[in-house]
């Protein structure tokens, strides 16, 4: 808002000037130039998004009626084996990631040249697809899901120790100078001071971070990291689409339980 002169004299607000105005039109043209040319760029063919309503009819016709008879023998071990990729994931992540959380934290640990290595183990993590993580370790391992729950664990560490170390940098200053006062070692600061108030956080983070996990080991199989995910891209290349949807139906339900498992949990420890 601002305040501009009538030819009358008088004075009225207005909501943008025109210079705001000129730059709100810029970025609007740029996003919209932007949008165009990526539109040309990937080449979007007319032909298949005039037919796309036709195949995904022809597809829920393969899809239906569900074959439950691969449930047992092929989707049920399959679909154990998820949660427990995602949970050793999180396990591992937790453990990566919170002492580097400390690291990068400027309050607890005053050390720059800690805070920037740890800063950039944090994004150099996060910054690599869970995916490229898998084939990484696929190649070292070889298909399963211990190349699936690596690759999750480290991709983890980067969202595990930032989230984390915002939480200790938060932390209150008071409890943290009367440990100082009484002569705490640093050691001392971060076992009695740091940690009891950033325990919430922990909480916080490991219960999200194991729901997103449970998500990302179901798609992992598809490039051979084992889960739920393996079955799926098996169902696929037979082109089985009634059993494609019985695995996508079990996805689903996998994933609001585990929504509403990590909710309950959230009310009663946080």
């Amino acid at each position: 808002m601002s305040l501009v002169a009538t030819t009358e004299g008088a004075r009225r607000w207005v909501r943008f000037t025109p210079a705001e105005r000129m730059a709100r039109f810029a970025v609007y043209l740029a996003g919209v130039a932007a949008i165009v040319w990526s539109a040309r760029t990937i080449e979007i063919i007319p032909e298949f998004l005039l037919d796309a309503p036709e195949q995904v009819a022809d597809m829920g016709s393969r899809m239906w009626p569900i074959d439950w008879r691969h449930f047992w023998p092929e989707v049920w071990p399959a679909l154990i084996e998820t949660p427990h990729i995602a949970a050793m994931a999180t396990l591992l992540g937790l453990a990566m990631g919170i002492p580097i959380g400390f690291l990068a934290a400027r309050n607890a640990t005053p050390v720059p040249w800690l805070n920037h290595l740890a800063r950039f183990i944090l994004v150099a993590t996060r910054s690599i697809p869970t995916l490229i993580w898998a084939l990484f370790f696929v190649a070292m391992f070889g298909p399963g899901p211990l190349a699936g729950a690596l690759a999750i664990a480290f991709h983890s560490v980067g969202f595990i120790g930032k989230m984390f170390s915002e939480g200790v940098e938060e932390a209150a200053r008071g409890p943290i100078e009367a440990l100082t006062a009484t002569g705490a070692t640093p050691m001392q600061k971060i076992v009695m001071g740091y940690w009891p108030m950033a325990l919430p956080t922990f909480w916080s983070v490991a219960l999200f971070r194991w729901d997103i996990n449970v998500r990302e080991s179901a798609v992992l199989g598809l490039v051979g990291a084992g889960g739920i995910g393996v079955a799926l891209n098996s169902a696929i290349d037979l082109i089985q689409w009634d059993r494609v949807a019985l695995i996508l139906l079990t996805i689903f339900v996998v994933v609001v339980v585990i929504e509403w498992l990590v909710t309950r949990i959230r009310e009663r420890v946080i």
